[in-house]
């Protein structure tokens, strides 16, 4: 029970990564105050695990800084919410870009500053940490847009870490593989897609969801109370080769 007394927002919090994140923290005793889109998925988060929740489209930026306020008073932060849209680098839109850098990279820097400008105010040392990818170091085909999201959030990391860690607020990231949700299970069933990324991965398989909410844990806790300012690769050993 780690995280009792603790209340944590996570973005993206009804499906996938978001979700198994909210599970493993309501089990180690937090009150997590749950944001999405879906508020069929927020209905499902309040009835099983009690959450709080806010409804929100993080490619509004108005609608997120209002409901990052509106989620505070907080301990502990996770930017989770990510989309993406794959398109060949000839053929992105300037619209789809757009949605993929509001989404993955400025909503975590809105839902971050109102978070930290919170925690500073109550004199309290608490952790954020941003989900972001292995995209941010690698330059998948078709992968444009979301690599640069991902790799804007990595370096945005670096700086909330540098800055707000002067504050007693530690920032880190963690960056996983493809992370195996039901969507990702499908898209990536084929053989042919899914042979050449397993062939450079040493452990030989995917990451579960439940493994990557782990490592976000860890990186909230205490026991990682001198951990700050780290991008942390969930892959397998996938960038060693």
């Amino acid at each position: 029970m780690e995280f009792s007394g603790k209340r944590v927002l996570v973005t993206g919090a009804g499906k996938g990564i978001g979700r198994a994140i909210v599970e493993l923290l309501v089990e180690r005793g937090a009150r997590v105050v749950a944001l999405s889109r879906s508020a069929a998925d927020l209905d499902a988060l309040a009835a099983t695990h009690g959450c709080e929740t806010i409804a929100c489209d993080l490619a509004d930026m108005a609608a997120t800084r209002a409901a990052a306020r509106a989620a505070q008073p907080v301990d502990l932060l996770v930017n989770n919410a990510g989309t993406t849209h794959l398109q060949s680098f000839l053929d992105v839109t300037e619209e789809a870009f757009d949605t993929l850098m509001a989404v993955n990279c400025k909503a975590a820097l809105v839902v971050a500053q109102e978070t930290a400008k919170s925690m500073i105010a109550r004199g309290i040392a608490g952790a954020i940490v941003n989900v972001s990818s292995i995209s941010s170091s690698i330059g998948f085909a078709d992968h444009a847009a979301y690599c640069a999201s991902k790799g804007a959030l990595d370096s945005l990391t670096m700086v909330m870490a540098n800055e707000l860690g002067r504050q007693g607020i530690r920032v880190n990231a963690v960056n996983p593989i493809v992370t195996l949700t039901p969507m990702a299970v499908k898209a990536w069933s084929d053989p042919a897609k899914s042979g050449p990324m397993l062939g450079r991965i040493p452990l030989g398989r995917f990451v579960e969801p439940r493994e990557v909410a782990e490592v976000v844990a860890y990186l909230l806790s205490d026991r990682a109370a001198m951990v700050n300012g780290t991008t942390i690769p969930i892959d397998g050993g996938f960038l060693i080769n």
